[in-house]
């Protein structure tokens, strides 16, 4: 789940359910997405922080008081679990490893803390999913509280690593990435209202030869360039767009790659 310009915020569509889903699944609303979006943000720094961690420093704590690296990752855990839980009926099942004492579990490998939180993230992203409309302000509540937690963790982990000498994920370079030229007569056929959710689209215009992508709910439009006759990028910021045509060769809709996920909008008009 290795698990961003305002134009991209908000560049974001339902993540694919994980586990179980309800038999008639309401899609989340523009409000709702804003949480899911920071969720996803948070929660894939934390994985790759994690990830880059070398094994042998997951004991290190920068003073006898703190926290150790691996006693963060399996308290995460947790923590995901128990405020996920209170977004709806949704029940992690507990096994015997779970009722574990925290500084067994922060002993674990390093790939086994890894995979238990990203198992974790991801029964987050399922019962936000079984959110759909945000209007409870119970709910509301418990949301900001999951997302603070993780963002205040991600703060702590990336201090940890820069005192490790390491830079943390979100302060790394992207990767390079290499337009192409494609003319305008290439470009028009994906000019078109993406829809993201109810009360969220994407406008993708044509100006002055290059494609631009606008959201509904706010901000500047922002270029998006060819790296192949479907796939685009947006610069400066971690997201990539294909477009996706259909058997007849229409362009029927347009997936967003960010934050380790593929997000699909399909194409209103």
């Amino acid at each position: 789940m290795h698990r961003r310009a305002l134009i991209v915020l908000t560049l974001v569509v339902p993540s694919v359910l994980a586990g179980q889903s309800p038999p008639t699944p309401e899609l989340p609303n523009a409000v709702m997405l804003q949480f899911i979006r920071f969720a996803d943000i948070f929660g894939s720094r934390l994985v790759a922080a994690f990830d880059s961690i070398p094994a042998v420093r997951y004991d290190y704590r920068p003073t006898p008081s703190q926290q150790t690296i691996g006693y963060i990752a399996q308290h995460l855990e947790n923590a995901n679990y128990s405020l996920c839980e209170r977004l709806g009926v949704l029940k992690h099942p507990r096994t015997p490893k779970d009722s574990l004492s925290d500084t067994v579990k922060a002993q674990w490998p390093k790939d086994t803390l890894v995979e238990r939180l990203e198992a974790s993230l991801r029964f987050c992203d399922t019962a936000m999913e079984r959110v759909g409309k945000l209007e409870s302000p119970a709910l509301a509540s418990t949301l900001l509280a999951f997302e603070t937690d993780l963002a205040e963790h991600y703060s702590q982990i990336s201090s940890y690593m820069r005192l490790l000498g390491m830079v943390p994920p979100s302060a790394l370079p992207q990767r390079a990435r290499v337009a192409i030229e494609l003319p305008a007569s290439a470009l028009s056929p994906y000019v078109g209202v993406y829809e993201v959710a109810s009360g969220l689209e994407l406008d993708v215009t044509l100006q002055n030869g290059a494609l631009h992508i606008r959201s509904s709910i706010g901000g500047a439009p922002a270029q998006l360039w060819p790296e192949s006759n479907n796939d685009f990028f947006a610069k400066g910021v971690d997201a990539q767009v294909t477009f996706v045509r259909d058997a007849s060769g229409a362009v029927s809709a347009l997936v967003l790659h960010q934050y380790g996920r593929d997000r699909p909008a399909k194409k209103r008009r």
